[in-house]
C-alpha cells in the first residue's frame, strides 16, 4: 500500500509555508542574515520540535519566522517545500502565509509576497506543481490588525485567491472577524477559516453563517454534532483534515480515533493535508500512510480524499480535468 500511496496523485490544500521550515534550512538563512537562533545545533533545534500543545508549538513556529528577512529567504522557503511536494506526487497547492508574523517585525508586505509567489512560478515551470496563494490573519490579533492586512493586499490583489484565519482559536471566535471576511468577500476573496480544531462545534457553525467560508480548515469537532455533519455534506463544503497535526498537537490522542474516515463514510468532503509538516512529522505521502495503517483506509477511499481534495480545490476547470485523469488512471493500476 505504501507504493499506492506514494503515487497517489495529490492536491494539497492546508499548508501554512512557515510550517514547512525544516532546521537545515532554518540556520543556513540564519548565518546568511546574520541572526542567532536560540539553539545550538541542528540537533537541538529537532529536539525543540517535540511540543506538547498548540501553544509550545505556535511559539517555536514565530521563533523560526525571525530569521526570513529578504526576498530570497522567502522564495528558498516556499521553493524548498515545491521540491518536497514533487517529492509526494502533489499537482497542486494551496497554501497560507501569515504576512502579520512578518509585517509585524518590520518585514515590508511586498518582499514577503514576491519571495513566496515567485517561488511559486518557477514551481509550476521547473516542477511541474501549480498552486495559489491564501493571506491568512492571525486569530489572537484585533481585527483592525487584520484590516490593514487586507488593505496592504489591495495592489497584489491578482496574487491572492482566497483569505485565511489561523492561529490560537480558543478565545478568538469566528465572529471577531466578520467585518474583515465581509470586505474580503466584496473584493472577490474566496473564504476559509480554521475551525473545530480546538474550538467548539458552535466555531464551524459560526464560520459558515457569520464569514460565509467556502472550505473549512480542520473541523474535527464536527463529529460531536450530528446536524453539523448533515450541513457540511448538504452544503458539499470541503474539509482540510491534517492528520498528524491532529495527532502531534493532542486534537486526538490516537491516530485510531481520528474521524477522517468516518466523516468520508459519511459523504463529506474530507482531505487530507500536511499543515505544518516540518513541525509536526510529515508530508503528503506520510498523512496517508498514517491513516491507511491505523484506519484501514482502502484504495478506494484514497482515491475518494484524492478526488474530494480536486473537487474543492481553486484550480481551473482544464486543471482539474488533468487531475482528474491521472487519478483515474492511478485507480486502475493494480
Amino acid at each position: 500500500m505504501k507504493k499506492r500511496i506514494e503515487s497517489l496523485p495529490k492536491i494539497e490544500l492546508h499548508l501554512h509555508i512557515e510550517g514547512t521550515f525544516e532546521p537545515e534550512l532554518m540556520f543556513e538563512i540564519g548565518k546568511r542574515n546574520n541572526i542567532a537562533l536560540p539553539y545550538s545545533s541542528i540537533e537541538e533545534l529537532r529536539k525543540a520540535y517535540d511540543f506538547n500543545n498548540l501553544q509550545d508549538f505556535l511559539d517555536i513556529y514565530y521563533a523560526g519566522c525571525n530569521v526570513l528577512q529578504k526576498e530570497k529567504d522567502f522564495y528558498d522557503l516556499t521553493y524548498a517545500y515545491f521540491e518536497k511536494a514533487k517529492e509526494n506526487n502533489v499537482l497542486h497547492a494551496e497554501i497560507f502565509f501569515d504576512p502579520q508574523s512578518h509585517t509585524d517585525r518590520g518585514i515590508a508586505f511586498e518582499i514577503v509576497v514576491n519571495g513566496i509567489t515567485k517561488a511559486m512560478d518557477d514551481a509550476e515551470r521547473n516542477l511541474g506543481v501549480s498552486s495559489k496563494l491564501i493571506l491568512s490573519f492571525l486569530r489572537h490579533l484585533r481585527e483592525a490588525a487584520a484590516i490593514d492586512i487586507l488593505k496592504m493586499a489591495e495592489p497584489f490583489r491578482d496574487k491572492f485567491i482566497a483569505i485565511g484565519l489561523d492561529s490560537s482559536e480558543l478565545g478568538n471566535p469566528p465572529d471577531k472577524f466578520r467585518k474583515v471576511y465581509e470586505m474580503a468577500a466584496a473584493q472577490n476573496y474566496k473564504r476559509v477559516a480554521h475551525a473545530g480544531e480546538e474550538g467548539p462545534a458552535e466555531y464551524i457553525w459560526d464560520s459558515l453563517s457569520m464569514l460565509k467560508i467556502n472550505r473549512l480548515d480542520h473541523g474535527n469537532r464536527a463529529m460531536e454534532d450530528p446536524r453539523l455533519l448533515a450541513e457540511l455534506m448538504h452544503r458539499k463544503i470541503g474539509l482540510t483534515l491534517c492528520p498528524l497535526s491532529n495527532l502531534k498537537l493532542k486534537v486526538v490522542n490516537d491516530m485510531k480515533l481520528h474521524p477522517i474516515k468516518k466523516m468520508l463514510d459519511f459523504g463529506i468532503k474530507v482531505t487530507v493535508n500536511s499543515d505544518d509538516p516540518a513541525y509536526f512529522g510529515g508530508y503528503m505521502n506520510d498523512n496517508f500512510i498514517a491513516i491507511t495503517e491505523a484506519l484501514d483506509i482502502s484504495v478506494d477511499d484514497l482515491y475518494k480524499l484524492s478526488r474530494n481534495a480536486m473537487e474543492v480545490c481553486w484550480a481551473t476547470a482544464e486543471q482539474k480535468k488533468i487531475f482528474k485523469t491521472k487519478l483515474d488512471n492511478w485507480l486502475l493500476i493494480d
